[in-house]
């Protein structure tokens, strides 16, 4: 891979972690946002129908699941950086063949190719 692709994914990679950081965020103040409360007119932050607190708890439950989806890529995103410092990126980490380009573009962050990463797969859902 040339220092250029380096580069271009790096910026990629960069610009994917600035964005979900931002999501994170604004996920995080979402969840930890009261249900209730004055903007509905109660005087406590405790929903008055069992509809709404059940409601609030499905979407709390939701961003929740959301964060943690958005933490594990971020997580994949800062281990492709290391890899491009590394020298490894672009690698398939099982069988250490290059990963195509349009692989690459499609999920920078990638450790695998196509066809180890659907062999690992097969193998998980086992």
């Amino acid at each position: 891979m040339t220092a250029a692709e380096i580069d271009h994914f790096r910026r990629r990679l960069l610009a994917m972690r600035r964005r979900l950081g931002a999501d994170v965020s604004e996920l995080a103040d979402e969840a930890l946002r009261p249900v209730g409360g004055e903007a509905s007119g109660n005087l406590s932050d405790v929903p008055i129908h069992l509809a709404d607190l059940a409601s609030g708890s499905d979407e709390e439950e939701i961003t929740l699941d959301l964060m943690e989806n958005e933490g594990r890529i971020m997580s994949e995103i800062d281990d492709a950086l290391e890899r491009i410092e590394q020298g490894t990126f672009g690698r398939c980490e099982n069988c250490h063949e290059e990963i195509p380009r349009e692989r690459l573009e499609a999920v920078p962050y990638t450790r695998y190719c196509i066809r180890c990463a659907r062999e690992l797969q097969a193998e998980a859902d086992r």
